[in-house]
């Protein structure tokens, strides 16, 4: 039968080597969750990809079968019902949110007509993927936020300005 003197030394290495589990543990789940952050982060700007070009493609749409002289729309919600036409045409199935800037505002970019030429995230994050873009949005490589990827029907609008600051008739809402 044990002394009580050697109860309490089985006692003390096995409450370390709790602690060493606990402390192991708890490495282990802080390397998941920056893990876990990253993945979803580049969830996120994947998401921003495909969204913008729902946009840019619907802007274009829009552009491409207007009745009479071509124009971009005024207001994104356009791009949802066109009421241009005896029966209302869909160019997007719905106005998405910013995947990365988590908000339902964008930047608006504007033609010289004051129209809706594409859109921009708010978002001044940088971005993860800096190359190996589709053709179409290649300009993007090297850029250091968000708000630099600029998703438009016509690339003649790049170089565009951005519109006045948010509050201003030209900013979108949902």
């Amino acid at each position: 039968m044990p002394t009580g003197r050697a109860r309490r030394r089985d006692g003390g290495f096995t409450y370390l080597g709790v602690l060493f589990v606990v402390v192991l543990l708890g490495l282990g789940l802080a390397g998941a969750s920056e893990v876990w952050g990253i993945a979803s982060h580049r969830a996120r700007e994947r998401e921003l990809l495909w969204v913008g070009n729902q946009y840019a493609r619907a802007l274009k749409s829009y552009y491409m079968q207007s009745p009479g002289a071509r124009q971009y729309p005024l207001r994104l919600d356009e791009l949802v019902e066109d009421r241009r036409f005896p029966v209302p045409r869909r160019h997007l199935r719905q106005l998405y949110p910013d995947p990365v800037a988590r908000s339902a505002e964008w930047d608006l970019i504007l033609n010289a007509e004051g129209r809706i030429g594409g859109i921009a995230s708010r978002s001044e994050q940088a971005p993860l993927k800096q190359a190996g873009f589709p053709l179409m949005w290649e300009k993007f490589e090297g850029m250091t936020k968000y708000s630099e990827w600029r998703f438009v029907a016509d690339v003649n609008l790049l170089d565009l300005k951005k519109p006045p600051p948010p509050g201003t008739a030209a900013t979108s809402s949902r």
